[in-house]
């Protein structure tokens, strides 16, 4: 291998997916890293260290190295991304792959810095950096080339991007803390405070894939769930209904919304009256939570439409902009 590769990153709190120019996207696993706590050595990456979640013996963790769409650990990060760039092949003897990779639209400086150097030091020659929204809108196969108003909603692992777009860059943004870990947690303290029973990150999560829904009445469904009774200290197991769901939820889903409502506010009137009829793309893997399109369509007055590869709209944003390096400054 004497050419380079170009090589797309979205570095998610959640999921970890890589495009390769030519090649399309190549990997998607979870960003977890499970390593020996005494001796920092790596046991897995991926998928399986997923799958150790909460379920370790003492001497091994299970680390989610990004929280809220930043780097919170930064030399587990390093860890990840080599290992999936070795898994991949990407780098040759000679040849060192150039890089995009993307973040959330409104972190600081520092952290920006942090995940150029992760990305340098796993190996690149070259790291470009965008903002996850704009990146979004490309992969949902918005033209925001032109002087029309764009708006994109990417609700992540760990955060939410808004953005109103035009002419190829973000005219206004906000970027929240709260997103699919956010609503997962969510329902642990409501189950925890209603029904007295403690559950895993991976049971709120199956529950809110399942049966959850963020507008209430629009779903029939119930689960049975399991976790330890907190007053008796044993196993027990309830059933929970798709408007407990919402309940749990609400809050959170509210501060979405109205950081919509902020980001709509400081538009310019004339990209405002674009949105009217072109509405709101929503990406990222909280669009998919049942109900979000109409709770956002009720509450803005706006059209709203999830977009068709919602969980892969970044990366595949990333494989476009590949294609188009020379127009990234």
């Amino acid at each position: 291998m004497l050419f380079s590769k170009h090589v797309g990153i979205d570095l998610g709190t959640a999921n970890t997916l890589i495009y390769v120019k030519g090649e399309g996207v190549v990997l998607d696993e979870p960003s977890v890293v499970a390593i020996e706590a005494d001796t920092k050595r790596c046991l897995a990456v991926g998928t399986e260290a997923k799958a150790m979640l909460g379920r370790t013996p003492g001497r091994v963790q299970a680390i989610r190295p990004l929280k809220d769409g930043v780097i919170a650990d930064f030399e587990v990060t390093e860890v990840m991304l080599d290992y999936f760039i070795r898994k991949l092949k990407l780098k040759g003897m000679f040849a060192r792959p150039t890089i995009l990779i993307c973040c959330p639209s409104n972190i600081t400086s520092v952290e920006r810095n942090a995940i150029r150097d992760a990305a340098y030091r796993s190996g690149a020659k070259r790291v470009y950096i965008e903002e996850e929204p704009k990146v979004a809108a490309i992969g949902a196969g918005l033209d925001i080339s032109k002087p029309t108003g764009n708006m994109v909603l990417d609700i992540g692992g760990g955060t939410t991007d808004v953005a109103i777009l035009s002419l190829g860059d973000i005219v206004t943004s906000t970027s929240l803390k709260i997103a699919g870990d956010k609503l997962d947690r969510d329902i642990i303290k409501y189950i925890k405070d209603n029904y007295k029973l403690l559950i895993g990150e991976r049971m709120s999560e199956d529950v809110k894939k399942d049966i959850g829904t963020a507008w209430h009445g629009s779903r029939t469904d119930s689960m049975e769930i399991s976790g330890r009774d907190l007053v008796t200290g044993l196993p027990h197991s309830i059933t929970l209904t798709s408007d407990e769901t919402e309940l749990a939820m609400h809050e959170s889903l509210m501060d979405i919304v109205r950081a919509c409502r902020s980001v709509l506010e400081q538009t310019p009137p004339e990209l405002s009256a674009d949105i009217i009829t072109r509405g709101i793309v929503l990406t990222g893997g909280g669009a998919l939570l049942h109900g979000i399109d109409q709770l956002l369509m009720n509450e803005l007055g706006v059209p709203v439409y999830v977009a068709e590869n919602a969980l892969r709209c970044v990366v595949e944003g990333t494989g476009i902009m590949l294609e188009n390096l020379t127009h990234i400054k």
